[in-house]
């Protein structure tokens, strides 16, 4: 009985073998297809996270604060007008092909004879100047031991000159604005005038031209002409100068009878060719809608210079034999020479590029400043410079031109004064 129970169960357990074996195989398929249903599940999941934060950082890009935000403001409120002065160079793509560059040479040249020079060397601290005239306030400061003149609110002030001014002539000082903020005022002008009455009393027939310290908008400043009580001119500068005229700035002016231009650091800003009307010939500086808190906005000036210009330096070497001039300046002390020379010494390299048989004299002048023998060597190492520019730039035989230091030797004018020094510091080119 044993026996034949023990066959039995051997039997079914051999009918049952492959089917167990064929279940095993399938509970192993299915084990398989569900671990790569969990594969690619799990894949899918790690795709989606990864896509999500990309386009978190596209789309929404991280929170940022609240002082960040305000500068991403004004930087595009900035970026959309006519920066002056501006270098935000994280804005600029410069591989992209058709980007537009506008270039703007700064073609201002300084008159070449003197009028009116003031750097305040001989006023005091706490004063107004002596050549000068105001009908408001205003006094001398000094600003790391230079001396500027800070002007008053509403208040017009004007160099005391002794003629009227020419019909060609340049004006340039350094220009000094503190504590402008978001709070200064959108009507507050520091304005350029030309008039046709001396003094206080009030014009006809005028221009003027307005530069706005303020900081919290583009500038408002404009352009007008009157002519007899009658506007004739008057539009916006349409520059955004915010960034030229916060802190230390140069303003350059060049009048050639009814043009008018204005640079502020190089850059053109005004370039009109009738804005002044006959007569208007009297330079006054004016200051409104400033805060009289004596902390915020604070409009200084320095190193103020008109010069007589529109000679024609070419011609007078040739037919007279003789040029002298003050436009060609060297850093003091030095024979270095500034910027602004350009124009005059391409006149004399061009006058001596289509005469080759005239020979010339450089003579190098200073003032009566400093030792007798220093200012004899500076002077002809002045000479020396304005040489090597004839012979470097305009390819003109070093044996045509000679050089000589004077020093101080031959003033033409008093070395008592400011204006006197700036005359007698001259280069003298004489046809031999």
């Amino acid at each position: 009985m044993k026996t034949s129970k023990l066959i039995l169960v051997i039997c079914l357990l051999a009918v049952a073998a492959p089917s167990h074996a064929q279940l095993l195989k399938k509970l192993g398929k299915a084990a398989e297809r569900a671990a790569e249903r969990t594969i690619e599940r799990r894949v899918e999941t790690e795709t989606t996270k990864s896509t999500d934060r990309a386009l978190d950082t596209v789309i929404e890009a991280p929170k940022k604060s609240r002082k960040e935000r305000r500068n991403d403001r004004k930087k595009k409120k900035e970026n959309g007008g006519n920066i002056i002065g501006g270098n935000d160079s994280s804005s600029q793509d410069t591989n992209t092909s058709n980007e537009t560059v506008v270039n703007s040479n700064f073609d201002f040249t300084p008159g070449n004879i003197a009028i009116f020079n003031d750097n305040f060397s001989q006023d005091n601290p706490g004063d107004f100047p002596a050549n000068w005239d105001s009908n408001g306030s205003g006094e001398l400061v000094t600003i790391n031991g230079k001396k500027w003149l800070r002007l008053g609110n509403k208040a017009t002030i004007y160099p005391m000159l002794k003629n009227e001014l020419p019909e060609n002539y340049t004006i340039e000082f350094d220009l000094f604005t503190d504590g402008m903020d978001n709070k200064t005022s959108s009507q507050a002008f520091f304005k350029l005038l030309l008039e046709d009455t001396k003094g206080f009393q009030k014009p006809r027939t005028f221009s003027v031209v307005e530069l706005s310290p303020c900081q919290f908008i583009a500038s408002q400043g404009v352009i007008e002409k009157h002519v007899n009580g009658t506007r004739e001119i008057r539009n916006k500068i349409g520059k955004d100068i915010r960034n030229s005229i916060a802190g230390r700035s140069r303003v350059s002016i060049a009048v050639n009878k009814t043009r008018m231009r204005v640079w502020l650091n190089e850059e053109k800003i005004v370039d009109v060719p009738r804005l002044i009307p006959e007569g208007a010939n009297n330079f006054k500086l004016y200051t409104t809608g400033l805060r009289d808190n004596g902390t915020n906005d604070k409009i200084y000036i320095a190193n103020f210079n008109i010069a007589k210009s529109g000679e024609d330096n070419r011609s007078k070497l040739l037919t007279e034999g003789r040029l002298s001039t003050n436009a060609i300046l060297f850093n003091t002390g030095s024979a270095s020479i500034k910027g602004g020379a350009d124009a005059i010494l391409k006149e004399i390299g061009e006058a001596l590029q289509t005469n080759p048989s005239i020979n010339i004299l450089i003579n190098g002048h200073t003032d009566s400043d400093g030792d007798t023998n220093s200012n004899l060597k500076l002077s002809q190492e002045r000479a020396n410079s304005v040489k090597q520019v004839l012979v470097q730039t305009y390819g003109i035989a070093s044996s045509r031109i000679q050089t000589n230091g004077k020093g101080a030797s031959e003033p033409i004018a008093t070395n008592n004064t400011t204006a006197g020094k700036s005359k007698n510091r001259r280069v003298e080119f004489i046809k031999l």
